[in-house]
């Protein structure tokens, strides 16, 4: 394109179109073995053959961000935000990944779904390998379910005077998460499974469920958060936790809902005391 054409393209009205603003990462840990980030949701971990229009990515901001290549060791989904962690060196990442195929990493996710859930419990529903229609075409068809395991515990439950749906009012829970296997997409499409999917899912969710919900509180984004990370150090043997915090438009939710100081700071239910 030539330069004119360039000009004419970047000008609507005689107004210069905004530039993408970039999303913000922010530094949980860190130290000369490892880096861990908060993900915004919506941000890739890496560049990949369907996402090579993107502009950023977690795994080249972090890199930008310490100065220095970093080796990512674990993922999370596009929409789910919150913990990400990197190594910085091949050695360190083998350890690392090595972990986490061993599952001795312990992970800890909060969830907005919906409906009221009352009881803890451990779902143990195996799950068939999720397929891309372009990234996975050539792969081999249906294999085996695998193995898949995740605890969850009600933290709190709120009904609003709302009708969504047949129903008069509107129904969610804020739960902890807990996958003990590491299969794709293994809460979104557990929590399916339990009949709770999460708000916000375009996958595995509830489309007119997530339709009122963006509608009648404004924000959109998928309401999962990798809460905490907790290890062992590859290097030094001592153990490690990474928490982060519910981002700004969690707390918006929380009072809309209607949880105010007395439910929200009686034990803060997501700081994951004792685990």
């Amino acid at each position: 394109m030539c330069w004119r054409c360039w000009m004419s393209c970047s000008v609507v009205n005689d107004v210069p179109l905004v530039e993408e603003t970039a999303p913000q990462i922010q530094v949980l840990f860190e130290d000369e073995h490892l880096v861990a980030i908060h993900k915004p949701a919506g941000l890739l971990v890496h560049k990949t053959y369907l996402a090579r229009h993107e502009k950023y990515f977690a795994m080249q901001m972090t890199r930008d961000l310490v100065g220095c290549h970093v080796y990512p060791v674990h993922r999370l989904d596009r929409p789910t935000s919150g913990v990400l962690l990197f190594a910085k060196s091949s050695a360190v990442a083998h350890q690392l990944c090595v972990q986490f195929e061993s599952r001795q990493v312990r992970k800890y996710y909060l969830a907005l779904v919906r409906g009221n859930m009352l009881e803890a419990g451990l779902l143990d529903y195996p799950l068939k390998e999720e397929l891309d229609d372009v990234a996975d075409k050539m792969a081999s068809q249906p294999r085996q379910a695998q193995s898949a395991i995740t605890r969850y515990e009600p933290l709190l439950n709120a009904e609003i005077p709302v009708p969504s749906g047949r129903y008069q009012t509107s129904r969610f829970a804020l739960l902890r998460l807990q996958p003990l296997t590491g299969r794709k997409h293994q809460l979104r499409r557990h929590m399916d499974h339990l009949r709770h999917p999460i708000i916000g899912d375009t996958a595995h969710g509830d489309g007119k469920q997530n339709r009122f919900f963006r509608e009648h509180f404004g924000v959109n984004r998928m309401w999962l958060l990798a809460q905490k990370l907790s290890l062992t150090h590859p290097v030094t043997g001592a153990e490690l936790s990474v928490v982060t915090e519910p981002e700004a438009e969690w707390q918006q939710i929380f009072t809309a809902l209607g949880w105010g100081d007395d439910e929200l700071c009686s034990g803060k239910p997501w700081t994951l005391a004792g685990t």
